[in-house]
């Protein structure tokens, strides 16, 4: 908003504020030359956007608004200009007081009046650059805006810099033809107006920096003035990145980092969507892009957010949670009942921990459970429910907590299941049960038969070999006999004749085949003492 020298603006401001502020630099003016403005002397105003009958305290005496003339000079009347917005009709008429109330020295009265017509001089404007709108975002339009640009311009020249360089003109234009001059670094993306005004179109982050406007008089005057452009990005969203995202408890230092890293950016962290709190264990780099954290903790398990800002966006990443190693406790298996009853009951088991960040499991007799339709597991693990129970349900239940480098088992809760054992009751046992203790029966008797097998065979084999061992020992026994019977009698030795006598026989046909007379030989045995 431009002021004029008598302090109103030149919007719409009300008359008589500006009428007033007319009269307090012409009682300055009169003061400054030795005319009374104050004391007995009246001064009668007239003004013709003003009351007539209305009473104004100004310049320290009552100013009575009529039509006196002036009788200090034939025709003479001072006349005060207002500034352009206060009034159609601008001139204020100030009359000195009636000459018998005093002479008014002629020089100072023109003195007054020179120093009015030097302050009514219109102020030549200054041309001046407005970058609309102030910060630009990246592939926008923004429009170098020149103001108080005035009728005798020849033409307009802007040039990139701060300074005029031939090298560096980006576009001429010349008003009485309306020539267009294209520059050394004209990019196609500007328009020149014919009232100076220069437009960037799909502004990039290269158009940022200052630009000179030239501004050529009819007189080939020239009016030299620089005006500023920003463009800076629209920022992305942020994402968090971890030197080490597993640390661990009271031992690790962790660094955060908000990227992208971009010019003209203000970092803020969030932790639990809460501001940075003191803390001798939190570190912030010079431009808050990074986040130390010293000895980490359970407690420093975030959620992690960064926030990016620039003058024309801002935007947040999306959270982080950094998983803290620390030693598991022992959790506790929590029962609603330990002794249940086949086909009535429902089992819940609770898996209690302190630890956070952890998963559960749960094992049956040492093994991992197997999920079936009757039992089953809440979304976290930590409840386990089996309805309905039955007997083979019954054993020692845990669950097992456990981080990415560390676990722990609960103490084995023992579930006993009753059941109806009368004959001819339901035993209870499932198909896959029956069928496991048939084939185990099975299995057994096949054992047992090939057993008893290989024993018989074996048997059988022993007693052949004893018997052929019992007739080899027979012979040789006899052996020995007949060898001890030769000896005992060689002493009565006598001397013995083998006869042999051809049996005599009826000759028959002659057969194929010996006969086993024809072979036979006839001991005879003679002895002689």
């Amino acid at each position: 908003m431009v002021t004029s020298k008598s302090g109103c603006s030149q919007a719409a401001v009300p008359n008589s504020l500006c009428f007033t502020a007319s009269l307090l630099v012409f009682r300055q003016i009169l003061m400054m030359v030795g005319l009374p403005a104050a004391g007995k002397t009246t001064w009668a105003i007239k003004h013709a956007a003003s009351n007539p009958s209305k009473k104004y305290n100004i310049l320290g005496t009552n100013a009575i608004m009529d039509k006196m003339r002036v009788r200090m000079a034939p025709g003479l009347s001072i006349h005060l200009p207002l500034p352009e917005s206060c009034s159609a009709n601008r001139t204020t008429h100030l009359s000195p007081p009636p000459a018998h109330r005093g002479h008014v020295p002629w020089h100072r009265l023109l003195l007054a009046v020179s120093l009015l017509s030097f302050w009514n001089l219109p102020a030549t404007a200054q041309i001046t650059i407005e970058s609309v709108p102030f910060n630009v975002a990246e592939g926008s339009d923004v429009l170098l805006l020149a103001h108080n640009a005035t009728e005798d311009t020849l033409g307009y020249s802007w040039y990139r810099g701060e300074r005029v360089e031939n090298n560096q003109l980006i576009v001429t234009y010349r008003i009485d033809t309306q020539a267009y001059t294209q520059g050394p670094t004209f990019s196609g993306r500007e328009r020149i107006y014919p009232n100076g005004s220069l437009l960037f179109q799909n502004a990039t982050q290269n158009d940022t920096g200052y630009y000179t406007l030239m501004v050529t008089k009819n007189d080939l005057q020239r009016e030299i003035v620089t005006g500023l452009l920003r463009v800076y990005p629209v920022l992305p969203r942020p994402i968090i990145t971890s030197n080490n995202p597993n640390p661990v408890e009271h031992e690790d230092t962790v660094v955060l980092t908000c990227e992208p890293e971009t010019q003209h950016t203000t970092y803020r962290w969030w932790i639990n969507n809460q501001s940075l709190s003191n803390s001798t264990r939190l570190q912030l780099s010079e431009d808050n892009r990074t986040l130390t954290l010293f000895n980490v903790t359970r407690n420093d398990t975030g959620p992690y957010e960064c926030e990016t800002q620039n003058p024309v966006s801002a935007t947040r990443s999306d959270p982080f949670t950094l998983n803290v190693i620390h030693p598991v406790a022992k959790p506790i298996i929590e029962a609603n009942s330990t002794t249940v009853t086949e086909h009535e009951d429902t089992v819940v088991l609770k898996c209690l921990t302190n630890d956070t960040g952890v998963s559960l499991r749960w094992l049956f007799n040492g093994q991992s459970l197997l999920l079936a339709e009757r039992i089953k597991l809440s979304q976290d693990n930590g409840t386990l429910t089996i309805e309905p129970v039955r007997r083979e349900d019954a054993g020692n239940y845990q669950c097992e907590a456990s981080n990415l480098g560390n676990s722990n088992k609960s103490d084995p809760l023992r579930l006993d299941v009753k059941f109806d054992s009368a004959p001819g009751s339901s035993s209870g046992l499932s198909g896959g049960a029956i069928a496991g203790i048939v084939i185990g029966v099975l299995a057994g008797v096949a054992l047992i038969a090939g057993l008893v097998y290989f024993l018989f065979i074996r048997k059988i084999g022993g007693a052949s070999d004893q018997r052929q061992l019992t007739e080899n020992k027979s012979s040789d026994f006899n052996h020995i006999q007949d060898h001890s019977d030769k000896l005992s009698k060689k002493i009565d030795e006598v001397t013995y004749s083998s006869l042999n006598f051809n049996a005599q026989e009826s000759k028959k046909p002659t057969s194929a085949l010996p006969s086993p007379s024809a072979t036979e030989t006839v001991y005879s045995e003679v002895k002689k003492k």
